[in-house]
Parts: C-alpha cells; sequence; structure tokens
C-alpha cells in the first residue's frame, strides 16, 4: 500500500524490556510515549528497534538506534534530536557473555597460549526452535582451533583448553580472537559474538574472567536519510537511593509553609524552588513534589499554596492558568495521580465505541475525501456539504455522549479532586471579587478539568491507557476534532 504499521521495542545490552503501540498506516508516525527504565549500573547499551507490523508471517525490521552508556552518560540533560535510522544487520545482534581463563608464559621454550573455554551465557537465539548449537572458534598467529559443539543451549558449558604455540620474540601487535558461532547442518553458521585481546597486555599472570560479547566491527556504508530518523529524548539519571530517615529534613522542609503557614512566603523553601525551576523543568518537580505530599497527606494543600500563590501573581484573569507553571504543572499531575480509574469510567465506553465504529468525519472541506462520505450519491460521490452535514451529526453525537457522561459522573469524582477544586474555587472568588469576574470561578476549574484532563484524553487515548493501541489516522481525525 505504500505505508507501514510501525511500532518501536526498546532492548537494554539486547534485553527486550519494552513496546510502543503499533501505528497503523504511517510513514510519518508518532507515538509520544514515555518509559520509565530501572537499570543496572553496568548496562552497556541501549537500543531501539522499528519494526513494521504484519497481520501474516514475520514482522519487517525497518532500522535501529543504538546509544551506548557512555554516549548517554556525556550529555548529562540528555539526548533530545533526531537519529538516523541504521540497518540492522544479524552478525551485528549479537548479546551474551563468555567466561574465559587466559595464560600467557612470559619465558620458555616454546610458549605456549593457554585459553580455556569454560562457558557462555545468554547467547542470541539463532534457532527457529529459540535456541543455538554453540561452539567456540579461537585464532592466534595464524592458527584456528575450535570447540566441541554444544546443542540446544544458549548457556553452553564446553570446559576445553585450546593451546597455540606462539613465535619467539616480542608478541607486538598479536591478538587473540576468541568467537562463538551457532552451528547449522544445513547453510552457513550464524555468528554469535566476539572478544578479542592484544598478547602483550595478558602478561605476566592469567586472565580470568566474563567478557561481554561484541559484533563485527560495522562494514555497512553510510545510510543516513534512507531509512528514515526517529525522534528520541533520552536521559539517564543515576540516583543513590538512601533509608526513608534520611529524607525527613528535607520533607520537613518542604512542607514547613503549609504546616505552619505564618512563615513569610517568600522566605520557604517552595517558594525558593518555584523561583530557581526553569520550565523546563516544571513536570519533573511537580511530579515529584506531588509524590512527595500525596505522601504525606498534604497533596490538597499543596495544590492551595501554589494556586494561591499564581493568582496573587495574576491581575488579568482572563490568563489564570492559562500558561504553563508549577502550579498548573502539579495540578495535572495530582489528577492524572488521584483521577485515572475516574477518568477511564466516565470516557471508556464513548472511545471504545468510536475506536469499533470507524466512522468517517471531517469539517475542514480541503481534508475532504468524497468518496468515503456515509452515503453514496447518483454521481457517485457527495457534495461537501453532505459531509459536512453527516460529520456534524456524528460530532454532536458523541460529544452529547460524553458530555453526558461527564456531568453524569459527578457523585464518582475521587473526593481530593472535589475538595482541591472547591478550595480553587473560593480563593478565586476572593482574588476576583467584583461581579465581571464572576464566571472567573468556574473558568479556573474547567481549565483544568477539560484542557488539562479530559480532552487530552480524547486527543491520544493510549497515552492514558484508555486503548492499547493508537488510533488509524481516520479515526485520530475524530477524535482531534471531538478534543477541539
Amino acid at each position: 500500500s505504500g505505508s507501514s504499521d510501525p511500532y518501536c521495542v526498546v532492548k537494554v545490552d539486547n534485553e527486550v524490556v519494552a513496546r510502543t503501540a503499533t501505528v497503523w498506516k504511517s510513514l510519518n508516525p508518532f507515538w509520544g510515549e514515555e518509559i520509565t527504565l530501572l537499570l543496572p549500573h553496568g548496562f552497556h547499551s541501549l537500543t531501539i528497534y522499528v519494526l513494521d507490523e504484519d497481520t501474516i508471517g514475520q514482522d519487517d525490521v525497518i532500522g535501529k538506534v543504538s546509544l551506548s552508556h557512555q554516549q548517554i552518560s556525556a550529555e548529562p540533560r540528555g539526548v533530545d534530536r533526531w537519529l538516523s535510522l541504521a540497518p540492522v544487520n544479524p552478525d551485528q545482534e549479537v548479546q551474551g557473555e563468555i567466561h574465559l581463563e587466559l595464560r600467557v608464559p612470559e619465558r620458555g621454550h616454546p610458549r605456549v597460549l593457554r585459553c580455556h573455554l569454560i562457558e557462555a551465557r545468554d547467547l542470541a537465539p539463532r534457532d527457529p526452535s529459540g535456541s543455538s548449537d554453540p561452539f567456540g572458534r579461537v585464532s592466534c598467529c595464524g592458527h584456528t582451533l575450535e570447540t566441541a559443539v554444544i546443542k540446544k543451549t544458549r548457556f553452553p558449558h564446553w570446559d576445553e583448553v585450546l593451546e597455540f604455540e606462539l613465535p619467539e620474540g616480542e608478541l607486538g601487535e598479536a591478538v587473540l580472537s576468541v568467537e562463538v558461532w551457532d552451528w547449522d547442518i544445513v547453510g552457513k553458521n550464524d555468528f554469535l559474538g566476539r572478544v578479542e585481546f592484544f598478547l602483550d597486555t595478558l602478561c605476566p599472570g592469567p586472565t580470568r574472567g566474563w567478557f561481554q560479547l561484541l559484533p563485527f566491527p560495522s562494514t555497512t556504508g553510510d545510510h543516513r536519510g534512507q531509512l528514515g530518523a526517529l525522534r528520541l529524548a533520552v536521559r539517564l539519571l543515576e540516583d543513590t537511593v538512601l533509608p526513608p530517615h534520611h529524607y525527613q529534613p528535607l520533607i520537613q522542609l518542604l512542607t514547613e509553609p503549609i504546616l505552619c503557614p505564618a512563615q513569610s512566603p517568600e522566605g520557604t523553601a517552595l517558594a525558593v524552588l518555584e523561583k530557581v525551576t526553569s520550565g523546563e523543568s516544571w513536570q519533573d518537580v511537580a511530579t515529584k513534589l506531588v509524590k512527595i505530599f500525596s505522601d504525606q497527606g498534604l497533596a490538597v494543600p499543596l495544590l492551595d499554596y501554589l494556586t494561591t500563590r499564581e493568582l496573587a501573581r495574576t491581575s488579568d484573569p482572563n490568563t489564570l492558568f492559562r500558561s504553563n507553571s508549577l502550579a498548573s504543572k502539579s495540578m495535572e499531575q495530582f489528577m492524572k495521580v488521584v483521577g485515572l480509574p475516574y477518568l477511564h469510567e466516565v470516557l471508556k465506553p464513548v472511545v471504545n465505541r468510536i475506536f469499533e465504529e470507524k466512522k468517517y468525519v471531517e469539517l475542514d472541506p480541503s481534508k475532504m475525501e468524497l468518496s468515503r462520505g456515509r452515503r453514496i450519491s447518483f454521481k457517485g460521490s457527495l457534495l461537501e456539504a453532505q459531509v459536512q452535514e453527516s460529520s456534524l451529526e456524528l460530532l454532536r453525537g458523541y460529544l452529547g455522549d460524553i458530555i453526558d457522561a461527564i456531568v453524569g459522573s459527578v457523585d464518582k469524582c475521587p473526593l481530593p479532586m472535589r475538595v482541591a477544586f472547591k478550595q480553587l474555587r473560593r480563593r478565586v472568588e476572593e482574588r476576583f471579587p467584583l461581579a465581571q469576574h464572576e464566571e472567573v470561578r468556574y473558568f479556573s476549574i474547567s481549565g483544568f478539568l477539560f484542557l488539562r484532563f479530559f480532552a487530552p484524553a480524547v486527543l491520544t487515548p493510549k497515552l492514558f491507557r484508555l486503548r492499547e493501541q493508537h488510533a488509524e489516522p481516520g479515526t485520530s481525525r475524530t477524535l482531534l476534532l471531538l478534543a477541539k
């Protein structure tokens, strides 16, 4: 069809740790998915594969982006840019480790290198059964030796010693290469990984340990732009987490202006935190504040404190809570934490129906596909006015059901949300008491409840876990018009 159904698979050191939803029929997919991973300190690489989902047969691999631990760590603010997709070569897709013991005598005649291949673990599966038939191949100074083949395992145990007679004189640039291969009875053997050692670095004494298997050096040319690009935002946070009592002084400092409001508001830790936080960090800070204060049972007082401060800074009621701030981001995060089950109960029936019905909806004449209308005229297609009329009828129906569900769910709205909004309304009335500002008390609440809660969930149900998959283009357009 000239299109694809792309999704991403995330691997850490070749272990699959996450998968995005599939975006159907698109060469320019938007996922917008945020994944948080707990990684071991010694991880080596993060790789994202882009694949095309096929209903019949195996999914096609489009390309990959790979970032080493060093590359991610080198950018404290994180990687946030377009990265070109690289081709996926099976000889580059290796994983696992090999357990070796190497001995190179300093002197003697002849000098004999002893390479003890003990075992390997977590090798890549190369056979249809999900396993491999691994054997080791060791090369040094022009000679090659192999171990026995261990059938049907990704964790072979060889316990074989291979010996090489070394030439006289200095070892110089001599290299010991240890490779692992998957034996196949038909066709060529499959590469499973390799590790190399310069012999002059092995003297004196034995070298023993687990070594990560590496791919062959890449021989592919520059494919920049040929396979497309992936927009990634990756940030590595390496935190040391202490026992809870270590954090009590900080928690006490943060909660002090709420538990002891007599203190000057500008000198509190929360006020200072708000001043020094930049716009790009508001979401992170708000997420952590809501979590901390929720654990203390003080989430609603926190929101009251932050919104009161913002009200004091606002002179024009028409701009109230319209921009992103610590107060608005904290309220947004609070609604997600407290109100997600409520959101599902209200919206899921209507959203599921929109996905299942797949009705054609379009109001913009420049985007209309007149042949896809609900009714076909005698001339074979519909007029713009007819498509608009049927689209408006569908949108009014869906929107009416959504509004009815919201209005009818007052008793189901979580109590903390209702208390937070009640306090917000009172603070707005205190700040703008004039009769001409009577509607501000309602706009301040609807700005949060609709613009930052219900509407985003209608627009992208996958991000609010209302659906497992992203919408197809037609359904996505319907959701966009409904959200607007």
